[in-house]
């Protein structure tokens, strides 16, 4: 196997009772009144994902950035192969994928704009998931988009690319339903960390030129796999 890091941040949590407590903590830091990048505008958007080697205890985290423009375009790609950070528990994920996540980020050169995560942000039981997270941590606006709904309930968008439905939680608006494609499932999109819904949904078809899942999301999970797959060898 090639290397794999150990490095943790810090007093990074080892038991739920801990990260429970530094999920409450940092969720209070989640800053939701920025409007955030401007969709159309000349940007650096960087796609982040993950995928587990559970036999081995590792996973691959990969980065991708994109220019924005008519068409996205790949500007630069980096990954980076940890031990899984912490043991699974619904509603912690991101305690287990975030130090590799990091990593991965840094190891580009190009300063993002706007990262997005394949995953959720305040769709989220406690209103902080991965795309939370990662905001508060790096400072970076960030966006979550996920393939599934999670605990929350919706009404089917309409058919058309840019319908859309509140997801709710009770009558709380945690994110929309956005439909990329014309009669194809919708997406999850919630908002991260200092971006707007409006605007993040409006990301999330420019990052969609053609297919359901954001050309962010696609890249980043080809090459995260990749990465895992190298890293066993």
């Amino acid at each position: 196997m090639s290397h794999v890091f150990d490095e943790l941040p810090s007093g990074w949590p080892r038991t739920e009772a801990e990260a429970l407590a530094v999920q409450n903590e940092l969720r209070d830091r989640v800053i939701l009144d920025e409007a955030g990048p401007e969709p159309g505008a000349p940007l650096v958007v960087v796609g982040v994902d993950v995928a587990y080697d559970d036999e081995r205890d590792v996973v691959a985290a990969a980065a991708v950035a994109f220019d924005t423009g008519r068409v996205p375009r790949v500007r630069e790609r980096a990954t980076a192969v940890g031990r899984v950070a912490f043991p699974y528990v619904p509603g912690l994920l991101a305690f287990r994928e975030i130090p590799t996540v990091l990593a991965a980020l840094e190891r580009l050169t190009a300063a993002p704009d706007l990262v997005v995560c394949d995953g959720y942000g305040l769709a989220h039981p406690r209103r902080f998931g991965l795309a939370s997270h990662l905001g508060v941590l790096t400072g970076l606006p960030t966006i979550g988009v996920a393939k599934n709904p999670f605990l929350f309930r919706h009404d089917p968008p309409g058919p058309e690319r840019g319908d859309t439905a509140p997801l709710l939680d009770g009558e709380e608006e945690v994110g929309r339903a956005l439909r990329t494609q014309r009669a194809v499932k919708p997406v999850f999109v919630s908002v991260g960390h200092r971006v707007s819904l409006e605007r993040a949904c409006e990301h999330v078809l420019a990052l969609a030129p053609k297919y359901r899942l954001p050309e962010t999301t696609r890249e980043a999970d080809t090459l995260c796999r990749e990465a895992l797959r190298l890293a066993a060898a």
